[in-house]
């Protein structure tokens, strides 16, 4: 139940990133941007995102998962209703405004990853986190599969702006529903003392979020947010952390290509209607999506046949980013179903090597769970503010996708590089002890002690 939640606001959360690919067309239309003014408006979701990691990672931290996860789904749900007005407004006001509403979407949904990493390491024992973790990442493929048909649909009957009525209203919804089934391990009230068992002896972290927020924790974490930031040097001059950095920043290039761009390509390259192209985007999210899930299978399935977790991590990694840069072939082919195949092949591929998540699970330092992922996911997701705009311009000068292809495909090459070259081992960060006050707090016996 907990994974299935995981996914499920995973789902909504993809979704609602990439609403503005589906009705992109004919808010184009209707306001007239061109391509440079769209990338910026699917940029505004990133900056913000980017910008909200390391806070989003210390609520979580100081709060637990719950709670500000149930904020976050709500707030961004609210704002994604509120994008359904934006025609009111007219073309003048559009642009800013809309800018500003993705980026109050973006700074909502900023706790979600890391989040979900929390989570996954409180709940799974190391060898299921591979699965575990591409499972509710595998949500960003189900996604397209489930939601884009529907707004493609919506936009076509009833108008682009009730597209973003529909989804920010479901996700008001689901908000509730996520503070009636998500407990901490040890608070879960149908967990027996048996799984509690497999779970801690596993390596899952089943105490992490136990008395946070509680008034006997409220001195803690003014010393322990000192020293969380002082942890920030040792994070960042780690070389298998900036591996898998810009590791994941590349991967999340060929992301944010299908989150805002593919759909636009299908009607602009392709020739394809909005309903046609919403449905058509779903097919490769559906491979997309299998791949995910069959890249943690076959991690987690090599790591219980007793090959190290480096390479449990890295062979499904390299293997499936390799496949994904098949994508430029589209350059060569005419037919619609060709196409279609190819970007399928090249999204299986990517979800098979999507498995960032299950490294930060395994590497991320225990003090700080919440903001390594929130660094991770900080420096993964310059790629939606990056990859929207660079797209844009290279559509404008060219007047195609064909080199915009070639970028998204060098990103996959790279990511490649970087987990060969740069990623020697995978393993989990020991943190080097601060000196004086800035040592953290630690529970023994009861007693707060340096």
């Amino acid at each position: 139940m907990i994974l299935f939640m995981l996914f499920a606001v995973t789902t909504f959360n993809y979704a609602d990133r990439a609403i503005l690919s589906i009705a992109g067309t004919a808010m184009k239309s209707e306001l007239g941007f061109d391509a440079v003014t769209m990338g910026f408006i699917f940029s505004a979701f990133s900056w913000a995102y980017v910008l909200g990691q390391l806070p989003g990672g210390w609520l979580l931290d100081r709060y637990g998962s719950k709670k500000i996860y149930a904020i976050s789904i709500f707030v961004w749900s609210l704002f994604t209703l509120l994008q359904g007005g934006v025609h009111f407004l007219g073309a003048l006001w559009a642009v800013p405004v809309l800018f500003m509403l993705r980026f109050m979407v973006g700074l909502a949904e900023a706790p979600s990853f890391p989040a979900n990493g929390r989570i996954v390491a409180a709940w799974f024992p190391t060898s299921e986190r591979g699965t575990a973790s591409a499972i509710f990442n595998s949500a960003q493929y189900f996604a397209t599969v489930l939601f884009a048909p529907l707004m493609a649909w919506i936009t076509h009957a009833y108008g682009w702006s009730e597209t973003f009525v529909v989804m920010g209203v479901a996700g008001l919804v689901m908000s509730m529903i996520w503070l009636r089934t998500i407990y901490s391990p040890k608070d879960h009230p149908r967990l027996s003392g048996a799984e509690l068992a497999h779970i801690r002896d596993g390596g899952g972290l089943v105490e992490m979020d136990q008395g946070l927020g509680s008034s006997a924790a409220a001195d803690a974490p003014k010393v322990n947010r000192g020293a969380k930031l002082a942890y920030l040097k040792q994070l960042l001059s780690n070389r298998m952390l900036a591996g898998v950095y810009l590791g994941q920043y590349c991967i999340n290039t060929i992301t944010y290509f299908f989150l805002t761009w593919f759909p636009i390509y299908l009607v602009q390259e392709r020739g394809m209607s909005i309903l046609k192209a919403g449905f058509i985007a779903s097919l490769p999210a559906v491979c997309g999506f299998l791949g995910g899930v069959l890249g943690g299978l076959i991690s987690d399935k090599l790591i219980k046949r007793g090959f190290s977790l480096t390479w449990a991590r890295k062979i499904p990694i390299v293997a499936g980013l390799l496949l994904s840069t098949t994508m430029v072939l589209c350059n060569y082919v005419d037919t619609q179903w060709m196409v279609v195949g190819i970007m399928a092949l090249a999204f299986f591929g990517k979800g098979v090597g999507a498995l960032g998540w299950a490294v930060v699970a395994d590497t991320s330092p225990k003090e700080i769970i919440g903001l390594t992922g929130s660094l991770f996911n900080m420096f993964g997701n310059i790629a939606g503010i990056t990859a929207p705009i660079v797209i844009g311009y290279i559509i404008k000068e060219t007047g195609n996708f064909e080199w915009a292809l070639v970028y998204v495909g060098a990103n996959a090459l790279l990511a490649v590089i970087s987990y060969l070259v740069i990623v020697k081992d995978i393993k989990r960060v020991v943190l080097k002890p601060l000196d004086g006050a800035e040592q953290p707090y630690k529970k023994l016996s009861g007693v707060e002690t340096r």
